[in-house]
């Protein structure tokens, strides 16, 4: 698979009250950020729109119809993204990279066991980062993250994953309930993070395999939890009860790698 590069950036700004080139401010820049073929993480609309209604509903609409989340929020929100630009009711995020397929993914396994990450809910950018340098260093083939519910490819995920996010493929799926149905379906068996599974180094994780972590507050959902094949277990001997998510996905990781690497020595 090609290197993935970066989006392309509207132009790189030395003064301050220019945002960054993620992030297009206004109505008319939100509009055409949603008509254009670029990824859009999210997008931000005033509580009170002063417009009453429907210039931002239309970009509401707009962005529905393309599976972007949409969130509300107040004036202070919109005007500190907008950097002190007049947002007009609406700022909008777009991914700082580009987005590979679940298929693409896959394809990249070869004739190896496929070996995945899928992150449930992750919503801090520095989890999510450190997931991705970790799952790269491990040999992973690549991420898969939900449309909704959890943090995109923000430049804040890319500098955590110290450039890991150029070599990693990340697939942005609509619902990673059916995601991890169809990789069982590819013969993937697929194990989540969660307190009441089994012990972590008990499973046999030498074939095709998929990990599942959990959202840093709540860990993995009820219907993702109900879907995977199993959950795994780290013994928690001291007086806290969770572990951080990209620390959990780490250490599952290299169990993973242990049991493989010593498979390839038999």
């Amino acid at each position: 698979m090609e290197k993935r590069q970066p989006a392309p950036a509207r132009g790189a700004a030395k003064d301050p009250q220019r945002p960054a080139a993620d992030l297009a401010v206004g109505r008319n820049a939100v509009l055409e950020l949603l008509k254009g073929k670029r990824e859009v993480e999210c997008v931000y609309l005033c509580e009170e729109d002063p417009s009453k209604g429907q210039p931002l509903s239309r970009i509401a609409g707009l962005a529905r119809e393309r599976g972007v989340p949409v969130k509300r929020v107040d004036v202070r929100k919109l005007e500190h993204l907008a950097g002190g630009l007049h947002h007009q009711g609406v700022v909008a995020v777009a991914a700082a990279f580009a987005y590979s397929t679940l298929e693409e993914i896959l394809d990249r396994a070869g004739q190896e066991p496929p070996f995945l990450v899928l992150a449930d809910g992750i919503e801090d950018p520095h989890n999510l980062g450190a997931i991705i340098r970790t799952a790269e260093a491990a040999g992973a083939h690549g991420l898969v993250i939900p449309k909704r519910g959890g943090v995109g490819l923000t430049p804040i995920v890319g500098r955590t994953s110290a450039g890991a996010v150029e070599h990693l493929p990340v697939a942005r799926v609509p619902n990673l309930t059916a995601a991890i149905q169809q990789l069982q379906k590819r013969g993937i068996w697929v194990y989540c993070a969660d307190m009441g599974g089994q012990p972590w180094d008990r499973a046999d994780l030498r074939g095709p395999l998929a990990l599942v972590v959990g959202s840093e507050g709540f860990g993995v959902s009820r219907l993702v939890r109900e879907t995977c094949d199993g959950a795994l277990s780290l013994p928690m001997l001291g007086r806290v009860n969770s572990l951080n998510a990209s620390v959990a996905a780490g250490i599952l990781l290299y169990e993973a790698v242990r049991q493989r690497m010593g498979a390839a020595l038999l």
